[in-house]
């Protein structure tokens, strides 16, 4: 049966405007952006089947484009839509991050890391630099590594933040496994990068790992 021909209150789009997204389904979700199904199969038929293929939501929106162009009902143009919505995302909570305070909006530096870093098949490491009153300057990816491990050169992270003329940063990085503990490499690395910046006046207010749930703060465990 067609979507159309449902009750209105079971549709994904009507259900939405009604009482809101988060009261969907990733099914239902999916369905809204895919918009059409396929011959005999509902939009929501085929984000059924399309979830299973993949595992999960996260799954299909990580893959790369020939993983994804490859199933029924996907393709390039699908792929294009899927990465500006996830980008637009992502923009919004930055912008979100950048009217207020980073240590007054903890919350907001959760969510923007966690869009940046958490679906990332690879380890990440990465600095929020900040103004002496803890307001964003900008947000960069500074090294990337293999699936378990990242290099990160101190000297590097300083010569950042002194581009950006930062009073503060926290640091950040994630674990592909995602096992949010940290390890005791990440614990040595932080101790260095904390010594390193205190030289010229650059605080290190938090180290936050992002990995499946909620992101650990260093700062909250009194490791920094």
């Amino acid at each position: 049966m067609p979507i159309t021909d449902w009750p209105a209150a079971e549709r994904p789009r009507e259900k939405l405007l009604q009482q809101g997204a988060a009261s969907l389904s990733d099914a239902e979700l999916l369905a809204i952006f895919l918009r059409t199904g396929l011959p005999g199969r509902s939009a929501v038929d085929l984000a059924r089947d399309l979830l299973s293929a993949f595992g999960s939501l996260r799954q299909l929106m990580q893959a790369e484009l020939a993983e994804f162009a490859s199933h029924a009902g996907l393709g390039p143009a699908k792929y294009a839509q899927l990465q500006a919505v996830i980008e637009m995302g992502r923009r919004h909570l930055f912008e979100e991050l950048r009217r207020g305070d980073a240590l007054t909006s903890p919350g907001a530096v959760r969510r923007y890391l966690r869009s940046r870093l958490a679906a990332l098949p690879h380890e990440v490491f990465a600095c929020l630099f900040l103004d002496n009153q803890h307001r964003v300057i900008a947000f960069e990816e500074l090294f990337r590594g293999t699936l378990d491990s990242a290099s990160v050169y101190p000297r590097e992270v300083l010569k950042r933040a002194l581009a950006h003329n930062a009073a503060a940063l926290i640091l950040t990085h994630n674990h592909p496994s995602g096992v949010s503990e940290p390890s005791q490499a990440d614990l040595h690395l932080t101790r260095r990068l904390r010594e390193s910046l205190a030289l010229v006046d650059i605080r290190v207010l938090d180290h936050l790992v992002i990995g499946d749930g909620e992101p650990v703060s260093f700062a909250e465990r009194g490791l920094l």
